[in-house]
């Protein structure tokens, strides 16, 4: 089994953004949180001005760039000012004091290694904000960038709270007293019900099928009002949460329950999700691994397909954001487990040429010996589903009694097994594979005696082959993953094979890219 530390950090497995700092947060030497430099009043002021004035497009910028730029100028290794500090400069408003508060516990996250105390405060923070967001009266309009990073830091608190929770040894009497005294903070129930009232409460769901009726407009205007007369926050929260849901329930095993609450979303289509590039990996990323666990191959590797090639020709336009990282490495998971989808499903003509050349650089080596299915063959499978699963979590609280343990690394080991186990289940299949693609018709008899097995035997074999290459789908219709397929009649197996759909646009396509860079080289050549 691959060594897989779950390290509390984002940095190995998740965003690289959350590279951990040894010093707890808020105790550098130096540190007073009630000295404001005046670019962060200026900053403070002129973000809460744009909210309130509802200017998207300056609000954008100052989340974006102004508070990353301070943020590497100003705090690299400590937090930003408090709240407290920083309210009077804002008229006291207590939505954006909440605001500014998620912003200050996600810089803290991203830069310093957070106390369970901080922890335990951000999720009330959080509680606080949703609450007023749900019940209160909002009227601003905020970026998509922001919402969705309001979604995603959610959930990833939520995560890393679980993973902190579930590392028990070396854990000391006063924070033992405190996971005992905040017993609610970060409960699962208490955040897949954010989640969901977000989605109810925004009828989103309801809207995008009135989109789909051409009576609403919410795609098309990336959710936002642009005649100001409402606000878009809780909509687009709502929007996002059902990418949230999916996320959160790919950590917890169930990706049934995952798939089903994406379902209003048509991922297939551009919507509000491809409008901030970390939502539409994250979105296409946990999609593809919850259709690889639930053995819809062919699901899986039509959107790695898409979202890879999408990176490949946009990532250049991205250098300079704080994302870039974690997009490269999202972008080397999903090469991973494309190349498991196709070790295990061999669809290779439903990949792009472009995708296929990269895959077959990163992992070619390594897919063919996967083909093998002797210990090696696991091994590798092991590594690739180690290096690109999502950092699995138990939701439950720990016993409290001696010795204590840590299990932070039992729910990873589960699905490993399990994985592992549908891939072992798949041993003999792929000397079946081989014979139907060489044989148009064959005798069971004949079949056997080249197998070395019995007619029954083959006939359970035959049967495992046609169970393990079909899927139910999110509709509940049997799909088929077979490059190919067969049936027997009187004793002789009937081969149909698939055959590739020749893309003649795609090739016609890139012959025009090709001559277009030749034409570009020789405009450029100099002649004497």
């Amino acid at each position: 089994m691959a060594t897989y530390d779950y390290d509390d950090s984002r940095a190995n497995y998740d965003d690289p953004r959350h590279a951990p700092v040894p010093s707890p947060a808020g105790q550098d030497i130096g540190y007073d949180p009630n000295f404001v430099p005046d670019s962060v009043k200026s900053f403070v002021v002129h973000l809460y001005r744009h909210i309130r004035e509802k200017n998207v497009y300056e609000t954008h910028q100052m989340y974006e760039t102004s508070f990353q730029t301070l943020s590497d100028r100003l705090f690299k290794d400590t937090p930003w000012p408090s709240v407290d500090a920083v309210a009077h400069f804002v008229d006291n408003d207590h939505v954006f004091c909440l605001l500014y508060r998620e912003m200050w516990f996600r810089h803290l996250y991203a830069r310093l290694s957070p106390t369970l105390k901080q922890r335990i405060d951000s999720w009330d923070n959080y509680c606080s904000l949703f609450q007023v967001v749900l019940h209160g009266v909002v009227n601003m309009q905020l970026p998509n960038q922001w919402l969705w990073d309001m979604v995603d830091e959610f959930v990833y608190q939520f995560q890393s709270f679980c993973q902190y929770r579930a590392k028990m040894k070396n854990k000391t009497e006063q924070e033992i007293s405190l996971l005992r005294q905040y017993d609610q903070a970060w409960n699962v129930y208490g955040v897949l019900n954010y989640l969901q009232a977000f989605v109810e409460k925004s009828s989103i769901i309801h809207i995008l099928e009135e989109e789909k009726e051409g009576l609403e407009q919410f795609t098309l205007t990336d959710g936002y009002d642009y005649s100001g007369g409402s606000s878009n926050v809780l909509k687009v929260l709502g929007y996002f949460s059902m990418v949230g849901l999916l996320r959160v329930h790919c950590l917890l095993g169930d990706y049934h329950t995952g798939l089903k609450c994406l379902l209003p979303i048509d991922i297939t289509q551009q919507g509000v999700f491809t409008s901030v590039i970390g939502s539409h990996i994250t979105t296409i990323y946990h999609y593809g691994f919850a259709n690889l666990m639930l053995r819809r191959y062919v699901d899986a590797i039509h959107e790695f397909n898409r979202i890879l090639l999408y990176i490949y020709k946009t990532k250049q336009y991205h250098q300079k954001s704080p994302q870039y990282e974690q997009i490269l490495k999202k972008n080397e998971q999903m090469y991973a487990l494309l190349a498991i989808c196709v070790s295990l499903c061999p669809q290779v003509k439903l990949i792009d040429e472009t995708v296929n050349s990269q895959l077959r650089e990163k992992y070619g080596e390594k897919m063919m010996r996967m083909q093998r299915y002797d210990e090696e063959a696991f091994a590798i499978y092991d590594e690739l589903f180690s290096y690109a699963c999502p950092k699995f979590i138990t939701p439950s609280a720990p016993s409290f009694e001696e010795p204590l343990a840590n299990y932070n690394q039992d729910a990873y080991r589960l699905q490993l097994k399990l994985f592992l186990f549908e891939v072992k289940q798949q041993q003999l299949l792929s000397g079946i594979r081989t014979f139907l693609k060489v044989y148009s018709t064959i005798s069971l008899g004949q079949l056997a005696i080249y197998m070395e097995m019995d007619e029954s035997t083959l006939r359970t074999i035959l049967l495992t082959y046609k169970h393990k290459t079909h899927a139910v789908d999110s509709v509940g219709k049997i799909m088929s993953n077979a490059d190919v397929d067969f049936y027997i009649d009187d004793d002789v197996i009937h081969v149909v094979e698939s055959k590739p759909v020749n893309r003649y646009g795609d090739f016609f396509l890139r012959q025009i890219v090709k001559l277009e860079g030749m034409i570009n080289d020789l405009d450029r050549v100099k002649l004497d």
